[in-house]
């Protein structure tokens, strides 16, 4: 059995980039859970599934551009600009007051999960042996979900504290602490070239990588349910009564936690499609418990699900297309992972607002749709799975 405290992945860069990771996912998560109620306040509640939909679109499109920057001009550059994003528009929001100008925001606030996420994952996939990188991927994976659940619970403390512009000022704080980190990083793209106009000449394959289409479509279908989350929890825990709307995401990233590192260690041994299926039927479960959901304890029962599901699928699918990458591709492949999984985040922000409609009878319509999303990637992953297994037998 291999130590986990190996020195080949828990380098001084390894956590460095972890420190940076963590300051990021709280710098922008810590919005989340008050964005709703704020855009409510200035009239905009039909508006709200654009909170995460045109974060995530943004996200999205820029894709393309992070994954061919981090393969030419480097990780670091690539990472430092996503927190540059953070770091601005925390100051832009005491600004931004009326609906449009606060959903125009929210588009360019996309390009920080844009391009920080893409040059991080091939950063940690050019310092990590290859057959350590579920494992990394995982650790990787526990900072970025530990900022995932500091942030929205301090968020909330902050705002009922103090006031939303020190929840603003304070987002922007932590961006800016990430930044001085990722300035003093080691650059470990060997290649490296100047940024000109030809860095952003986009073609067909900076926006879709085929190598990695399995992992892609999966990451697509299951992230659906993550759109709704971001989207409807706030509301379904004003129905509840729980003040801290920051809860349930405090739960689903604990739970996260807890399972990351040992699904990309399993995965490491016994492969990504099976640790694939198990996740994807945890996040069904995630998804009907939620939308059962009459009280407290099974709403937090739902989130601690989806935080398992999200823990063992975010580092093997990472893993899994970095395995199907090459080292001149490898922010290409991963830029078309994060294009499908802000897909899903953000097709799944507006269906679930569709269906929701600020009527609470809704909510148990949303989660099934999105565990229907979640069937099929399991129906597919189980189908390749099963051609694989056969293919084997017969050569």
């Amino acid at each position: 059995m291999q130590n986990t405290a190996s020195p080949g992945i828990l380098t001084t860069q390894f956590w460095l980039l972890g420190l940076s990771s963590f300051l990021f996912s709280s710098s922008f998560n810590m919005l989340i859970p008050e964005l709703p109620a704020y855009l409510s306040s200035m009239g905009g509640a039909e508006y709200k599934g654009a909170i995460i939909g045109l974060f995530t679109l943004t996200a999205g499109l820029s894709r393309p551009f992070s994954g061919r920057l981090t393969d030419r001009v480097g990780r670091v550059p690539v990472m430092a600009f996503g927190s540059l994003v953070c770091f601005v528009c925390g100051f832009l929001y005491p600004i931004f007051t009326t609906v449009m100008p606060f959903l125009l925001l929210r588009l360019v606030h996309g390009f920080s999960t844009g391009f920080k996420p893409t040059g991080t994952a091939a950063y940690v996939a050019d310092i990590v042996p290859a057959n350590r990188r579920g494992e990394a991927m995982g650790i990787h994976g526990m900072c970025m979900s530990v900022g995932s659940a500091f942030g929205p619970a301090i968020g909330s403390m902050i705002s009922e504290a103090f006031s939303l512009n020190a929840l603003f000022y304070t987002s922007s704080f932590l961006a800016f602490l990430s930044i001085a980190i990722l300035l003093n990083m080691k650059e470990t793209l060997q290649e490296k070239q100047k940024l000109s106009l030809k860095s952003f000449q986009i073609t067909r394959r900076d926006i879709f990588e085929p190598d990695v289409f399995s992992p892609a479509l999966i990451t697509f279908l299951c992230y659906f349910g993550f759109g709704a989350v971001a989207t409807v929890t706030p509301d379904f825990s004003n129905y509840l009564g729980l003040q801290n709307r920051g809860l349930y995401f405090m739960m689903f990233t604990i739970s996260s936690i807890m399972v990351r590192l040992f699904a990309g260690r399993i995965s490491d041994r016994h492969g990504r499609m099976p640790v694939t299926i198990v996740g994807c039927i945890v996040l069904i479960i995630a998804m009907i418990l939620t939308g059962f959901a009459e009280s407290v304890a099974m709403f937090l029962t739902g989130a601690a699900f989806f935080g398992i599901a999200m823990g063992i699928l975010s580092p093997v699918l990472s893993a899994w297309t970095v395995d199907l990458s090459g080292d001149h591709n490898r922010g290409r492949a991963i830029a078309t992972m994060f294009i499908s999984l802000e897909a899903g985040i953000g097709l799944g922000a507006f269906l679930s607002a569709e269906l929701f409609e600020n009527q609470r009878q809704n909510l148990p319509l949303v989660f099934f749709s999105m565990a229907a999303f979640a069937l099929a990637a399991l129906s597919y992953t189980v189908i390749i799975y099963q051609f694989k297994k056969r293919r084997a037998r017969v050569i």
